[in-house]
């Protein structure tokens, strides 16, 4: 079956579009020649290493001096002891940082290199500076952004090659790793990039062999393409202890592997898109989008509640031949705002892709359990293992199309032998395991456990009258006509995101609801999303593919389409209440 690993968005325009250094140094030679170009300045965001760029890049360009970022902030010891707040001592939770990268500028350090600079352009000479906020030390004549999508960043912090931006911790635990990223690293990376966007004159994508560089007039033109039309991220797949290989089989992709337990597949935070100019194909993060095209892309009213953040995920959840996920639970959000500094949690719902005949799901406790006898016996697991699930945690079977609600405060888990496509809010990080089976992680450590976080956030009230009675299965008919149904499903009351399932065998007009919508084919093998006004190109949807519809497309249509022509179809949709 057709899965499109790496789908791409064809850009209209192609000027400033450089493929390959030999291009891209061709080009800034004769600007520095052509132009009196004093500085030049490459920022990257973290773990884009600066002695490649240095080496590929400036290095050909004949300049006098050189100089690293590194050379003018504090040393990684005071820096790691200026963010302790933010890290915590725990190995996954910490807490959002509001710092700048101006923070950190050590001021002696940035005198001598400022002087050192300005004596250097006195003389004639030209300089180059490269780096995480290389744009801080010096007023620069010509801005490249070296970017990096965050799946690649946390691979990078998996192979034990790389340290987190100021911290010399290579081959640290990744977990700690990627805390450092998500609570501190990527927020004030991000927040020095927006600000520099408008002062960019290229961009540059390292992450291919043939780095590809474009104008900043393009790339924004380019977003703003985007913004217009139906768009699939490229999707991270991702190996777990607990991992099946439906995807595998059923993607054909990366067989080799132990097994592949997630796949990210509607996430701008965490998934990168391609956009091609014809001549090259620039990877970029998705969620440079938001933050540059927010608006358009959420919708008024969605970007007012939640800025340029991007509040639906989509992802999948494979346990075909594997196990259990942990046990576990999402915080309240008042929980997740006065501990870690979040707007919101992980509200979240199972839908229920594929499904062996012994699948299901753990869902609320049973009735009559108390929280006292269940963080008892959950501690002893803890120190001694073996949980008495069955005493303990409602479980529900299921099949292929049931769907569950699960908000915040609700102990659950996806049992073995499924795939969920999980539909959930995006705070990422607030996952609260209770039990883990007496498990270790695939890279040999014991899988963390937080019963401190766990025991204040789970409503005992939820057993298995609530849970039947208001998570399991809540389908309600919206609307129908000829070879059309739709219908309301999940998530919760409590929930801010509305999911939508329409099954159809002719085409089917959609409205947006004044929000972005996320949609995935759950049956069939094809359809297709086109214009009502011919505004954008029609766009071939795959079975199990996600595809993001932004804001600014306020109706839309989707057909069964190719080799689906006549069958019945299903698509989940999901967008802002």
């Amino acid at each position: 079956m057709v899965y499109d690993l790496l789908p791409e968005i064809k850009i209209s325009t192609k000027e400033a579009v450089y493929s390959g250094l030999k291009e891209i140094v061709p080009l800034l030679r004769q600007r520095l020649m052509a132009e009196t170009l004093n500085v030049i300045t490459i920022e990257s965001y973290p773990l884009v290493e600066p002695e490649v760029l240095r080496n590929a890049l400036l290095d050909q360009l004949g300049l006098d001096l050189i100089v690293e970022s590194d050379a003018f902030f504090f040393d990684s010891q005071k820096v790691t002891e200026m963010i302790a707040d933010n890290l915590t001592d725990d190995r996954v939770f910490g807490r959002m940082s509001h710092h700048s990268l101006v923070d950190f500028v050590d001021p002696v350090k940035q005198s001598a290199v400022h002087d050192q600079i300005a004596v250097a352009i006195k003389a004639g000479q030209r300089v180059g500076i490269v780096g995480v906020g290389a744009s801080l030390i010096y007023p620069t004549d010509l801005l490249i952004y070296a970017d990096l999508p965050r799946w690649e960043i946390q691979t990078r912090y998996r192979s034990g090659n790389y340290s987190n931006w100021q911290a010399d911790n290579a081959g640290e635990d990744p977990l700690r790793m990627i805390k450092r990223g998500y609570f501190f690293e990527w927020r004030v990376a991000d927040k020095q990039k927006r600000a520099l966007y408008p002062q960019v004159d290229y961009f540059l994508d390292t992450l291919q062999t043939d780095w590809v560089m474009v104008g900043a007039t393009t790339y924004d033109l380019a977003l703003q393409e985007v913004a217009r039309q139906p768009f699939s991220l490229v999707p991270f797949f991702d190996p777990g202890v607990w991992g099946g290989h439906w995807m595998q089989q059923q993607f054909n992709f990366r067989q080799d592997e132990v097994n592949l337990a997630w796949s990210f597949n509607g996430v701008p935070e965490e998934n990168s898109l391609i956009l091609n100019f014809g001549s090259a194909k620039m990877e970029i993060p998705g969620n440079n989008l938001v933050y540059f095209q927010g608006e358009a892309v959420l919708g008024p009213r969605v970007y007012g509640r939640f800025g340029a953040n991007f509040p639906i995920r989509f992802n999948f959840l494979d346990t075909v031949g594997g196990s259990n996920l942990s046990l576990q639970v999402h915080p309240t959000t008042e929980y997740a705002q006065e501990v870690f500094g979040a707007t919101y949690t992980q509200d979240e719902s199972y839908y229920i892709l594929h499904a062996e005949a012994d699948a299901k799901v753990y869902l609320g406790v049973k009735q009559g359990v108390t929280k006292p006898a269940l963080m008892a016996a959950l501690e002893q697991a803890a120190l001694e293992g073996g949980f008495p699930d069955e005493d303990f945690i409602y479980q529900q079977p299921v099949k292929k199309h049931d769907h569950f609600s699960i908000p915040g405060g609700t102990i659950h888990s996806s049992g073995a032998n499924s795939v969920v496509l999980e539909i959930s809010a995006t705070p990422n990080r607030y996952t609260f395991k209770l039990w883990d089976w007496g498990r270790v992680d695939l890279d040999g450590l014991p899988r963390p456990v937080h019963l401190n976080h766990g025991e204040p956030n789970i409503d005992i009230r939820r057993d298995e009258e609530w849970v039947k009675r208001e998570l399991v299965n809540p389908f309600a008919v919206v609307a129908s006509g000829d070879g059309w149904l739709e219908e309301r499903t999940g998530l919760h009351e409590t929930e801010f995101i509305e999911t939508r399932r329409h099954t159809f065998s002719v085409p089917v007009n959609h409205e947006n609801h004044g929000s972005v919508n996320v949609l995935n084919l759950v049956e069939g093998q094809e359809a297709l999303v086109e214009s009502l006004d011919g505004s954008f190109a029609p766009f071939i949807l795959h079975y199990a593919q996600t595809v993001i519809i932004p804001e600014s497309v306020r109706s839309y249509r989707i057909s069964p389409s190719g080799v689906s022509l006549g069958q019945q179809l299903k698509t989940m949709k999901a967008y802002v209440r």
